[in-house]
């Protein structure tokens, strides 16, 4: 029996403006080329990297870069450290710099801070790819956490600038620089928060609450995700994370459900089309 779902994807999901423009250069290059080296993940998204991939995309790590000669490589919307340059300058590496602007500006602040003989705080996640390039502007001096906790057992210094990775969320950088200047410590907070992100948080919730269901879809990968994800579990208890359509459980949907499909910032919005169309098949 056909279930008769009614299917919405939410209009402000889908890529953000720095993936955008990272898949677009990266789409004109395997064109004209027929291959193009990325460096890391050109998106926290395996779905449209294995697309992008079937053009000739070829991902390759930083160990691989150091042996590569006279080739093009992209650099992704997370940006990258003043070594990665480096590298590429020594070897006759053609760099297609697809950094996000908003993290580029971050990057320019962490640098002007640093060069000023500041002490930097960093609130992002370890070993994230933006986080690392963000280090990189401090000589990977900077004291990176993910929860205030561990500070704790951490000697800080009595000034300090705060920094944040730029898809963290508005409020807990704000409650975390409380907290700090609360224990005693001079905070100079530097808010480079992406809007765009942001806003999201600021959105979704009111999205989710208008379904009986939700169903997030996400790489695994994404930090962003794993925060919009929580933000529509709290607004809608009946929401569900899933990475691709193999993941869908239609016993989950009763007939004439209305169902809400979101996503992070890497999620590209023919994975929602396609998982709405499963959805609707139902």
């Amino acid at each position: 029996m056909a279930k008769d779902l009614q299917v919405t994807i939410d209009k402000d999901s889908g890529f953000c403006f720095g993936v955008v423009y990272a898949i677009d250069m990266a789409e004109e290059i395997l064109e004209e080329d027929g291959y193009l080296y990325c460096l890391g993940d050109i998106v926290h998204n395996d779905e449209e990297v294995a697309r992008l991939k079937a053009k000739g995309l070829r991902i390759i790590g930083h160990g691989d870069l150091a042996n590569l000669k006279n080739e093009k490589v992209l650099i992704r919307a997370h940006g990258e450290a003043p070594e990665t340059y480096r590298t590429a300058l020594e070897n006759n590496i053609t760099l297609i710099d697809a950094s996000c602007p908003v993290v580029l500006k971050l990057q320019n602040r962490i640098k002007t801070s640093h060069d000023g003989r500041e002490k930097i705080l960093i609130f992002g996640k370890h070993g994230h790819a933006e986080v690392i390039g963000l280090q990189g502007q401090t000589n990977n001096e900077a004291i990176v956490f993910q929860d205030l906790e561990e500070l704790d057992n951490v000697e800080l210094p009595s000034s300090f600038t705060l920094y944040s990775q730029t898809t963290k969320s508005v409020d807990k950088f704000y409650a975390i620089k409380a907290e700090l200047q609360n224990r005693g410590y001079e905070v100079k907070a530097n808010d480079t928060i992406c809007r765009q992100v942001s806003n999201r948080y600021e959105d979704l919730g009111g999205f989710a609450r208008q379904y009986d269901k939700i169903i997030f879809v996400s790489g695994k990968k994404s930090s962003n995700g794993k925060v919009l994800y929580d933000v529509c579990k709290q607004a809608n208890p009946q929401s569900y994370f899933i990475s691709d359509l193999a993941e869908l459980d239609e016993t989950l949907f009763e007939p004439n459900d209305t169902v809400g499909i979101c996503g992070a910032t890497s999620t590209p919005m023919w994975l929602m089309k396609d998982v709405k169309q499963a959805l609707e098949r139902l």
